[in-house]
């Protein structure tokens, strides 16, 4: 990275560079608005890439977050024998985390590349930050919270609740975009308290 801090992968504003954070964004209209979280996260000094599950990436705008990060934005597995496109991850942050995704990544599925990401990143140590976006009536459900419990136990940092990420009424999801704290992700791993314990 160059003394300006602009590095090679897209622009920089803070001269310290933490390192590489992958960015997961889920199926909800609030990911159509994760380039705030990006702005924020290279502010910091962090070089991002976003990847998205299926249904996430009918919510982004592919194009300009890649000329934001400087890299593609990947939402399925390679072909056998493709290189990788994406630097390794040093930190990993999903935002906005579904139901749907909680719920298989607490039971280890990895039937998209986001998940499997993230189960190897457990496995190999990384720091990893969850911050769910649902609405009221679906967080309530049994399954969900022993997910954010499993999660949690294992040593992802949850930053979830009414105190944090407020939750709406069910439909209103798209009305409520402009209250999300897109900071709340990054004070997590800027506090340093995301140990992840790898998997016996």
């Amino acid at each position: 990275m160059s003394a300006a801090g602009v590095g090679t992968n897209g622009p920089y504003r803070n001269s310290e560079r933490h390192g590489v954070l992958h960015v997961v964004a889920c199926g909800s209209p609030l990911a159509g608005h994760v380039g705030r979280l990006v702005e924020l996260a290279q502010r910091e000094g962090w070089e991002v890439c976003v990847i998205t599950t299926p249904d996430g990436a009918k919510f982004v705008d592919r194009p300009a977050l890649a000329r934001q990060t400087g890299h593609p934005v990947r939402s399925r597995y390679k072909n056998p024998g493709d290189p990788d496109v994406l630097p390794p991850a040093d930190a990993m942050i999903v935002c906005p985390a579904t139901v749907n995704t909680v719920n298989k990544w607490a039971v280890g599925i990895t039937d998209t590349l986001a998940l499997g990401l993230l189960v190897e990143a457990q496995g190999r140590g990384v720091p990893i930050v969850a911050v769910p976006f649902t609405n009221a009536a679906m967080a309530v459900h049994p399954a969900f919270r022993d997910s954010l419990t499993r999660l949690a136990a294992w040593g992802v940092h949850v930053v979830f609740g009414d105190h944090v990420v407020p939750l709406h009424p069910p439909g209103t999801g798209e009305r409520n975009l402009h209250a999300f704290p897109w900071g709340a992700g990054l004070a997590a791993l800027r506090d340093r308290r995301c140990p992840v314990t790898p998997a016996a």
